[in-house]
C-alpha cells in the first residue's frame, strides 16, 4: 500500500503536477510585468497565488478525509498520491509567485512555512516507505506485546537461577529487573536505547565474575550469562520497534502545527496584500 501511493494509475498525479508545474514555469518565462521585476502583484502573480492558496486549502482538507475512510468515491490512495506530488507542486508554484522576492515580511514568513510543511510531509512519506519494513524485519514475527512478555520470561528465570548464586549476584539480578525502562519520553524512545539499562549493567558484572570462577559454580554463572544475554537482546529489539514506531510518528508532531501556522500566515498575507498593499 506505501509503494502504491507514489505509484498510484500509472504516477496519475505526479504527471498532473508536472504539467502544472510546466505551464507556470512557461508562463512566468513569457510573462512581461511592467517595470522588468516579476511579482506576486501582477496578473500572473496573483493567478499564482490564487492556484496555491487553493492548493494548500485543498491539501489541509486530506487530513479530514483520511479519517472518513470508506466514504466517498475517491480511494484513500489516490486522496493521498494527490497530496503528495500536488504538494510538492506548490515548490513550484509558490516560488514563482513571489517573483523570488524576499524579505523580513509575512509574505516570506508564509512561504518559509510553506516549505517547512512540504519538507515535514517529505520525511513523512519516506517514514512510511521504510520502516514499516524495518519494523516487520526486526520483529521477526513477533509484536510488541509477545517482546514484552519474552522479556517477562527471561527475567523470571533469570531470577530463578541467580537464587543459588550468593547474595551479590542475586543483588544485581534483582536490581536489572526492576530498573528495566522501555519506553518513556519521545527523546528516549527515538534514542532507540537506554544508556544506563541495567540489565546490560549486571549482565558484564557478572560475566567478569564468571571469567574469575571455576567448577559448579562457574557453569551456573554461565548459565545466567546466557540468560541475561537474551534478555539484553529482547530489551534491543523492544527499544528498536518502540524507536522506528515514534519515527513513524513525530514528523506529525511538526507537519501538522506548521500546517496551521501556515494557513493562519497565508491569511495574514492574503489581507496584507488586498487591504495594504
Amino acid at each position: 500500500m506505501h509503494e502504491s501511493v507514489v505509484v498510484y494509475n500509472r504516477f496519475r498525479f505526479l504527471k498532473a503536477a508536472t504539467l502544472l508545474g510546466l505551464v507556470a514555469i512557461v508562463l512566468y518565462a513569457w510573462h512581461d510585468p511592467a517595470g522588468g521585476l516579476p511579482n506576486g502583484g501582477t496578473w500572473l502573480g496573483y493567478g499564482l497565488g490564487t492556484i496555491g492558496a487553493l492548493l494548500i486549502l485543498w491539501l489541509m482538507w486530506f487530513g479530514v478525509r483520511k479519517r472518513s475512510y470508506g466514504e466517498g468515491h475517491v480511494k484513500l490512495e489516490a486522496w493521498l498520491s494527490a497530496h503528495i506530488y500536488l504538494g510538492l507542486s506548490l515548490i513550484v508554484v509558490a516560488t514563482l509567485h513571489t517573483g523570488f522576492q524576499f524579505g523580513w515580511n509575512v509574505h516570506t514568513l508564509a512561504y518559509v512555512l510553506m516549505m517547512l510543511v512540504i519538507a515535514s510531509g517529505a520525511f513523512g512519506l519516506y517514514a512510511y516507505l521504510r520502516y514499516p519494513r524495518l519494523m516487520t524485519e526486526n520483529r521477526r514475527g513477533l509484536t510488541l506485546t509477545m517482546m514484552m512478555q519474552q522479556i517477562a520470561d527471561a527475567d523470571r528465570d533469570c531470577r530463578e537461577s541467580s537464587m543459588q548464586l550468593g547474595e551479590e549476584i542475586n543483588r544485581a539480578v534483582l536490581q536489572a529487573s526492576q530498573d528495566t525502562r522501555l519506553g518513556g519520553s519521545m527523546w528516549r524512545q527515538l534514542a532507540g536505547r537506554d544508556p544506563n539499562c541495567a540489565t546490560l549493567a549486571a549482565l558484564r558484572s557478572i560475566e567478569r565474575l564468571a571469567e574469575k570462577t571455576s567448577g559448579a559454580e562457574a557453569s551456573a554463572l554461565r548459565r545466567l550469562v546466557t540468560l541475561m544475554t537474551k534478555k539484553v537482546d529482547l530489551l534491543r529489539q523492544a527499544r528498536r520497534d518502540i524507536q522506528l514506531s515514534a519515527l513513524m510518528q513525530i514528523w506529525l508532531y511538526v507537519h501538522v502545527p506548521l500546517t496551521f501556522a501556515l494557513i493562519a500566515a497565508l491569511v495574514a498575507h492574503v489581507i496584507a496584500v488586498f487591504f495594504y498593499w
